[in-house]
């Protein structure tokens, strides 16, 4: 089980304890069980998570990603509110125009899709940004491209907090986000 980088209640009130006693505690420790039974014994048993997101189907596939995607998602929030590095911003201007634009654009994506899943925003081979969303346990590295920041859009991730209001829990999110582990991706 992957260690957080801060403790149960630092992020609150924005995510609580309860919050991450559930989404990290809970569902994240499930996937974690879930995927060292179903990888024991397997060819997949010794690979790194990448491997075995880019090689595996069906519930091996879904819980590897799964506990790629939360850790990923965890490990990227932080308590202190944390300034854009200037080399991220400079990427984000060029891409979208603006900072702005770009939470702009990540908050519709957020807000509008459908159903379970995760909003990223990602780079392609040649370092082009873009956010792109996947359902259920989609990883961009199956895409071949590099995950910088993601939303978990799962109603796990806020229900608690936020109830049925997930457009209050993006506005949370960027209060959270530790931007420069995300330009440490760039």
């Amino acid at each position: 089980m992957p260690k957080l980088p801060y403790t149960m209640e630092a992020l609150a009130p924005l995510m609580s304890k309860e919050t991450l006693d559930f989404h990290y505690g809970k569902h994240l420790q499930a996937y974690v069980n879930n995927l060292n039974a179903l990888i024991a014994g397997t060819s997949f048993e010794n690979m790194e998570l990448e491997e075995i997101i880019k090689k595996a189907e069906g519930g091996t596939f879904n819980n590897a990603a799964q506990t790629w995607n939360h850790t990923f998602f965890f490990n990227q929030l932080t308590p202190k509110e944390v300034k854009i590095p200037e080399k991220l911003e400079k990427a984000l201007n060029k891409t979208f125009g603006s900072v702005q634009i770009f939470k702009e654009e990540f908050t519709q994506a957020a807000a509008t899709f459908f159903g379970s899943g995760w909003v990223w925003l990602v780079s392609d081979e040649k370092g082009n940004l873009s956010i792109t969303s996947t359902p259920n346990a989609g990883n961009p590295l199956t895409q071949n491209l590099k995950p910088l920041l993601v939303i978990d859009v799962w109603e796990h991730a806020y229900y608690i907090d936020y109830r049925n209001n997930r457009k209050a829990y993006i506005d949370s999110f960027w209060k959270l986000i530790n931007w420069e582990k995300v330009a440490d991706l760039l």
